[in-house]
Order: structure tokens, then sequence, then C-alpha cells
């Protein structure tokens, strides 16, 4: 079983800038910056066979290089805060592909997403955080806001959960955007 995920990944001039924020939060486990990224469709754990399939329709995927910024905080899970996060500005680009990403996972065969999107850059996974601290830090960061970069491509990641430490991700796959 592979646990794979399609995402836009962070480009590392921006790695400083995001590290910089991950700090005066008590129970945040804050990702590495190797981890950055946007989550465009989550698949799980699937088979190889599966794994393959995804590839294949991911490639097809269609999509012109756009522009992003990431801009303020928030949380989920908002009277139990389980993540921290820095959103994405609006894109109108950003979500048309999103949805192709949608469609080519079904195609593949996996069960369609539940949730809506919700672009972001996750900044750390919380234990206990209290959540008048964790407003706080957010409302602190409400006008942090990244130039805009570049979207060139999205790539298909493969995630391996370690007993200590970080999930290891690692790129599998790239699909350029013309």
């Amino acid at each position: 079983m592979l646990r794979l995920f399609a995402a836009i990944p962070i480009p590392p001039a921006f790695h400083r800038e995001l590290t910089k924020l991950q700090r005066g939060l008590p129970g945040a486990k804050w990702r590495p910056a190797e981890n950055f990224h946007i989550t465009l469709r989550f698949a799980g754990d699937i088979d190889d066979h599966l794994a393959d399939d995804l590839d294949a329709e991911l490639r097809a995927v269609q999509s012109e290089s756009f522009t992003l910024h990431l801009e303020g905080a928030n949380w989920f899970g908002k009277s139990e805060p389980r993540a921290v996060w820095i959103g994405v500005g609006a894109s109108e680009p950003l979500t048309q592909l999103q949805a192709r990403c949608e469609k080519a996972a079904r195609r593949a065969g996996l069960e369609a997403e539940t949730r809506n999107f919700k672009p972001h850059m996750t900044l750390a996974y919380l234990n206990k955080t209290p959540v008048d601290r964790l407003a706080a830090w957010c409302r602190d960061r409400t006008r942090f806001k990244t130039e805009p970069f570049q979207v060139t491509h999205f790539s298909l990641y493969r995630s391996w959960s370690q007993k200590r430490g970080d999930n290891i991700y690692e790129t599998i796959a790239d699909y350029p955007l013309v």
C-alpha cells in the first residue's frame, strides 16, 4: 500500500520566511520546511494498481501556470485545535486545478472527496494547544502575506509515517503546467 497525495510544493525561496512563523505556540509540532505544500487531492492508502491509474490520470490534467501567494493564519478543529495553517490567496486557477485533480482521482477509481477544498499550507500539528493562545497567535499573523510565486507544476507525493520524527514525503511524479 502507498499513502499518496497530489500537491503544489512551496518554493524553497519561501521556506525561511515561513519557518520564522514557527514559534510561540504551545503544543505545536512544527512541520519541516521540506514538507511545505498545498494539498490538491489526498488519495490515502492505495494499492500499486490504483496508484498507477492515479498517476496516469494526473498526467492528463491540463492547466496553465499561474501565481499564488500565502496569507494569514487559521486553524482546523475550532474547539479542539489539531492543525495551524497559513492560507492561500484567492485564486481561480488554483480552484480549477484542484477540481481537475479531483476528477482525475475519481476517474482513477477513488471515492469522491467529501470535504470542501480549503487551500492552505500546514505549519504545525497541535496537541492540547489552548484556543485562546492559538487565536491570539493567528490574530498576530493576520497581515502576513508572501510575495506571489509562480506555480509551474504540481506533484504526486508518497508519505511515510515514522514512530519518531516527522513524516517523510517523497516526490514520485511531477506534472508540468504550461
